[in-house]
Formats: C-alpha cells, structure tokens, sequence
C-alpha cells in the first residue's frame, strides 16, 4: 500500500494584513487549519481563526529568545535549540498524522519561515500582503480599542471625559509612539516574505492581496484546488469579507521621524507587489 504524503497549506502574513479574514474562508471551504482555534476579541471580531498549537510554540519560542511573545520584532527567529527542534517536528508530525490535508495561519510563522522551509520542504504557501500604510493604521486602531474600551467602562462622568477632552489626543499619542514601531516591525516580517518567496519554488507559493480577493478568489481557489490537489469547496469569499472592519488609513508619514524608513518600505513594498 502506497502512503502519500499529506498536503500542507502554511498561510502567512503579518498582523493585521487579512490573514485571519482570507483563513476564515478557506475554512469555510472546508480546509482543515486546526482543532482548536483563537477565538474573537476586541480586536478581530469575526475571530482569529489561528491554530491555537501553533500560536504557543511561536510564543513560548519567542519569550525563551527575551522577545517579543506578540512577535512585534525587528529580526527573525535565526535559531532553534535542540528541543525546540524537537517540539516543532513532533507538533508537525502529529498534525501530518491525523489529517490527509491541513493548514495553519499564525503571524508570527514569518518569523520562523527558514524552518518551516526546512522541515516541510514539499508544503504550500499562500502569502498574504496588505501595504504598510493600512497595516500600521490597523494596529494602532486595534490598540485604541483595548483602550478606549476601558474608558468607556468607566461611569457616566469618566465617559464623558474621555470623550469631549482625551479621545482624540490620546489616539494622536499612539500614532507618534508607535507608527515608527509597527513599521519597522511590517518591514520585518515582509522581508522575510519576500527572501521566503524568492528561494520557493514559483509552483509552490501564491502571493494575495486580501482587498482584491473580492474580485479574483476563483483564480486562488482554483491554485488550490486545481493545481495544488486540495480537496476543498469554493464559497464567495464576498460572504466572508466585510468592508466596516477595514479602518480608515491616516497618512503615517508625519509620524515617522526617520524618512529612510519609509523609503525602505515602500521599496519592500514595491518588490512584494510584483508577487500579486
């Protein structure tokens, strides 16, 4: 009896690029990408939808580097010990075992792309990219929900407070503190993308644009299904994208005190769109 290897979908991008949106559709179209996903928050309220396995390697990983446990970093995981190695072999292995096709989404898998390159030589990728303008924006809502959900737990008066008088100031503080952070961070994990991409085999990976996805899902269903043999079931990924979760994008440059830093990513960014 001949066994045959299962099929492998590793689905990457940075935060807040449409990863959790793009692998709520695929699961939908009945991928399997885990047993036990991260649910909704504040922050991603259709939910997660990240293998919650994989989501602690790559935190307890991380946190054993003195990093980031959140993965907003500057460099990449270079290296793993010798039981990390392990666990990462044994977690694959196992999810390899049970299930003929499968797939994970975690952001911070591109930070450990050089491993997973070596270890699932024959895995598919479907790169997510979303512009550096709109995921820095992104990230920056995202935090200023978590805190101005905290004022508006406050009584009447606190309300009221955060709202004619600290609201707009304090969401102006967080765009002049992190929006040089977060794009250090997008340049990151998409270099990492772009040097995975290019050392890929071309029938091995697809690069999306999750915004344009509205208009050619057919042709990524149709990557997967047809030339990369999973079984899955195509639903509209128009039922699954919904535009009111899309925060407005502020100009980040005004931010950002070191222009060579912008420069940097729109240059990424240029490189990365030659993919999509």
């Amino acid at each position: 009896m001949i066994e045959h290897s299962p099929k492998i979908l590793i689905i990457a991008g940075m935060h807040r690029s449409g990863t959790s949106v793009i692998t709520q559709w695929l699961h939908r179209c009945n991928l399997n990408i885990g047993e036990n996903l991260l649910g909704a928050d504040i922050g991603n309220e259709e939910g997660h939808f990240e293998d919650i396995d994989f989501y602690r390697y790559h935190e307890d990983v991380l946190m054993d580097n003195h990093l980031s446990r959140y993965g907003y970093v500057k460099s990449p995981v270079s290296s793993l010990s010798p039981y990390q190695e392990e666990q990462l072999k044994f977690l694959t292995a196992f999810k390899s075992k049970m299930n003929a096709q499968w797939g994970w989404k975690e952001p911070r898998t591109c930070l450990f792309l050089n491993h997973y390159r070596k270890l699932l030589p024959n895995a598919y990728y479907l790169i997510v990219i979303r512009d550096f303008q709109s995921t820095v924006n992104s990230l920056i809502v995202r935090d200023f929900k978590y805190v101005e959900a905290k004022y508006l737990a406050r009584k009447l008066f606190g309300r009221l407070i955060w709202k004619w008088f600290r609201r707009d100031k304090r969401k102006k503080n967080l765009y002049e503190n992190l929006a040089a952070y977060y794009l250090n961070v997008w340049i990151t994990y998409n270099n990492e993308l772009l040097k995975h991409m290019e050392l890929l085999q071309n029938q091995q990976f697809i690069a999306v644009d999750y915004k344009l996805l509205n208009q050619n899902d057919k042709r990524t269903f149709s990557v997967l299904k047809d030339n990369w043999e999973f079984e899955i079931e195509y639903v509209d990924f128009g039922k699954v994208f919904k535009e009111k979760f899309i925060s407005k994008t502020v100009d980040i440059s005004r931010f950002v005190v070191d222009k060579n830093l912008l420069e940097t990513a729109c240059v990424l960014e240029g490189k990365l769109r030659e993919y999509v």
